[in-house]
């Protein structure tokens, strides 16, 4: 039953959880919110949220003690879903305001948009559609049945950069750059754009990643 998974939302004073709640109650699901280590480590999955800078994202995650509680979570196999922030702060370094270390789940760096086309204005605020990398297949992972003409919500002025193009899941372009929109390492997914506030197209990847949980599918 779904209302039987143990999903943590990790707590770590960053950005408004309401709506991510709300997008998990609509599947049946209720999450809990927490920075207790324990319940984190006790849980089925966890979803790290975030809005913000990429060092603020990170102190508040050192001053809980959750660094590496996350990396052993991580380290374990159980589903991730970084969201923004949250997404970025899976990556090794991040280059915002200065260069800080990040948690290092998957490999690479965050950093700042390049000059774009058109004039278009940095941060990217609005919607976008997202497309599978060639020979990236999306069945049965968090975008099965993705059409890629849906649109996501994105708001953001830093983008991922993964070492590897094996951890580049799904792209989006803007303003004639084309960037990484999502990330992924096994059971463990980032995606840039926030999937709670993306309408009926987000909340279908919430529940293709409860679905994940339930059946152990990526």
């Amino acid at each position: 039953m779904k209302n039987d998974l143990k999903i943590a939302i990790v707590d770590y004073g960053v950005g408004n959880l309401y709506s991510l709640i709300k997008a998990f109650e609509f599947w049946g699901v209720q999450a809990i919110v927490s920075e207790d280590p324990k319940v984190l480590k006790e849980a089925s999955a966890i979803v790290l949220p975030g809005v913000g800078s990429f060092e603020a994202g990170m102190r508040g995650l050192e001053i809980r003690e959750l660094v590496e509680t996350i990396q052993e979570i991580a380290k374990s196999g159980k589903p991730i879903l970084g969201i923004c922030l949250g997404a970025q702060l899976m990556l090794s370094l991040g280059h915002e305001f200065g260069i800080f270390k990040g948690l290092d789940i998957i490999r690479g760096k965050v950093v700042r948009f390049p000059n774009l086309d058109n004039n278009e204005k940095v941060p990217h605020i609005g919607w976008n559609t997202i497309s599978p990398p060639k020979n990236i297949d999306w069945k049965d992972t968090i975008l099965d049945s993705s059409d890629p003409k849906n649109s996501f919500y994105f708001v953001h002025s830093y983008i991922l950069e993964p070492e590897s193009k094996e951890n580049i899941f799904a792209l989006t372009e803007y303003g004639g750059y084309t960037f990484c929109s999502i990330v992924k390492k096994g059971n463990i997914y980032g995606c840039q754009f926030h999937p709670e506030k993306s309408g009926e197209v987000g909340l279908k990847l919430i529940n293709n990643f409860i679905n994940l949980i339930k059946y152990g599918k990526n």
